[in-house]
């Protein structure tokens, strides 16, 4: 199982929000590519990078973070926030993004993700985030009625490299991942499940990996990692165990 350290991009800067919400987000950097290199040094090999301002407006606002975070380290970076469109994920791997993940557009515009996975194997995920139950699109701000195994189900053919799966009331709160949800789906599915949201101790990880055969291939955490409560070193020895 992967562990995916977060960097959100908000107004240039390193952020941690709470429950997705824009307002209440804390500063950890201002310098995204030394924050990126931060974690190269502390043993990691994939980074999770979202645009949050990108996620609203539906197109790259933070491009130059996410560029700097691309020249500083050799790190595997899946990116997400605001990429709608074909030119826009194609600009993104020429530049050096191993992943791109298609959120809103996954409800949006399917057919844009299933072109995608066709057009660049092992590529792209789909970003599932979740509040109470229920997708929720545009940078977390609308909540549809869509649940997460529905839209989930509609790629299972496309040939997407995984479904990383948020729960937005859990995201930044440290109050635990829901791992019953995140097993389900993954159950549910054969492509590979990245749990989100709420990690924030060695028990949270030790609980997700129990359940890693449901399909669960990694997991992501943020605010753990930056204000240390969450080990780098004791965390990925755990996962690779």
């Amino acid at each position: 199982m992967i562990l995916f350290p977060a960097i959100d991009l908000k107004d240039g800067a390193c952020v941690r929000l709470v429950q997705g919400d824009m307002s209440r987000a804390t500063v950890f950097s201002d310098d995204p590519a030394a924050q990126a290199r931060h974690f190269a040094d502390s043993g990691f090999a994939w980074l999770h990078v979202v645009d949050l301002n990108g996620a609203f407006a539906g197109r790259a606002v933070n491009a130059s973070g996410v560029e700097a975070i691309l020249v500083a380290t050799g790190m595997s970076v899946q990116l997400g926030g605001g990429i709608r469109d074909l030119a826009a994920i194609e600009g993104w791997i020429e530049r050096g993004v191993a992943r791109v993940i298609l959120g809103t557009a996954a409800l949006r515009d399917p057919e844009l993700v299933k072109t995608a996975c066709r057009r660049f194997p092992g590529r792209i995920a789909v970003g599932i985030d979740a509040r109470d139950g229920r997708v929720a699109v545009e940078g977390w701000a609308e909540r549809t009625q869509t649940s997460p195994r529905d839209l989930a189900l509609r790629f299972e053919d496309a040939g997407a490299a995984a479904i990383i799966y948020t729960d937005i009331g859990r995201d930044g709160a440290m109050a635990g991942p829901d791992v019953a949800a995140t097993a389900a789906l993954a159950r549910a599915l054969t492509t590979p499940v990245i749990a989100s949201g709420g990690v924030s101790s060695l028990d949270d990880l030790r609980a997700l990996k129990d359940v890693a055969d449901a399909g669960i291939a990694g997991v992501i955490s943020g605010r753990a990692l930056y204000d240390g409560r969450l080990d780098a070193a004791a965390a990925r020895a755990l996962l690779a165990a």
